[in-house]
């Protein structure tokens, strides 16, 4: 360490201008570290906003992915509790048609056995009940023929031929 009291003390000016040069120097060097660290924390401030800025939109992102997640997972959730619906639907309906299914096939084996214990001649009987005057008897085998004929959708030759026969009969009886 100088002795400034030493060289104040000392009436030499080459001891002077040798501290004044050393003086000189130190405070060119104190004027360059200043200002490397002036630029140094001028940098840091720089970096810190930059690091600032990039963790603000990072955090936004990260709070926008989130939510889309979220939103995604609910939109997930209702799909999913769509098609489970749909499922249970379509088992019931499966169900139900199952059950409509057995009780048509009971249905068409009653229709079956009744016909076989009437028999064919029955149908028709039953075609011709309570046409019990010939103005009702012929009103009736008119709109039975209209039903029934095979230029009809729903018409069938061996119904009509049974329905001839039957009104014949019919007529036969009433002479």
């Amino acid at each position: 360490m100088i002795d400034w009291e030493e060289i104040i003390n000392a009436e030499s000016t080459d001891d002077l201008k040798e501290a004044k040069l050393w003086l000189f120097k130190e405070q060119m060097r104190l004027e360059k570290e200043r200002q490397e660290l002036e630029d140094t924390k001028d940098k840091f401030l720089k970096e810190r906003a930059s690091f600032m800025n990039e963790m603000n939109t990072l955090n936004r992102k990260s709070v926008m992915e989130r939510k889309r997640l979220k939103e995604e997972s609910l939109f997930f959730d209702k799909k999913m509790e769509i098609l489970q619906n749909g499922f249970k639907q379509l088992e019931d309906d499966r169900r139900r048609l199952a059950q409509e299914r057995r009780n048509f096939e009971i249905e068409r084996e009653v229709q079956a056995n009744r016909m076989d214990y009437y028999g064919d001649s029955s149908i028709v009987e039953v075609l011709f009940r309570n046409a019990t005057n010939p103005l009702a008897l012929r009103k009736r085998y008119k709109d039975l023929i209209k039903i029934y004929h095979p230029d009809n959708i729903a018409g069938d030759e061996e119904l009509v031929q049974m329905i001839n026969r039957e009104f014949a009969r019919r007529r036969r009886e009433e002479a």
